[in-house]
């Protein structure tokens, strides 16, 4: 009996876990982000430090990246979404998600090079966003 050759197993993608904020302005608009030498737009947000609570994290990078101070107590958690990472190719990025009253003006700090408004009902959307905020985050909004 023959048998045909087993493939070997798929490797799972480096994975890199990140927190990110929906923050919206006084017209339902979503704030997306363009970070420093890259093309996509993506909500505020970044990697978890050691030690860091997904809240942490999403509080200090929006701090960091638009100038913004959330509270721990009013962010909601929107959800734990998985998708290709827009700036890292061959990863996948895993964020915990969360959705924050609206804020002061944001504005351009650290690595972010551009803030957008984005029209979350907006068809067709821009074809600049990040897998994660096109695919996964504004489909749950």
């Amino acid at each position: 009996m023959t048998t045909a050759p087993s493939s070997p197993p798929t490797a799972e993608p480096p994975l890199i876990g990140v927190s990110a904020v929906v923050l919206r302005d006084a017209r339902g608009r979503v704030l997306t982000v363009r970070k420093r030498g890259t093309a996509r737009f993506m909500l505020p947000g970044g990697k978890h430090e050691p030690g860091e609570s997904p809240e942490q994290t999403a509080v200090r990078e929006c701090s960091e990246e638009v100038g913004v101070h959330l509270d721990p107590v009013q962010l909601r958690r929107l959800g734990r979404f998985r998708a290709a990472a827009a700036n890292e190719a061959g990863h996948e990025v895993e964020a915990v998600v969360f959705e924050h009253p609206s804020v002061a003006d944001p504005v351009v700090a650290a690595e972010i090079d551009e803030l957008r408004w984005l029209d979350p009902s907006a068809t067709p959307l821009p074809d600049d966003l990040a897998p994660l905020l096109a695919q996964r985050v504004l489909p749950a909004l």
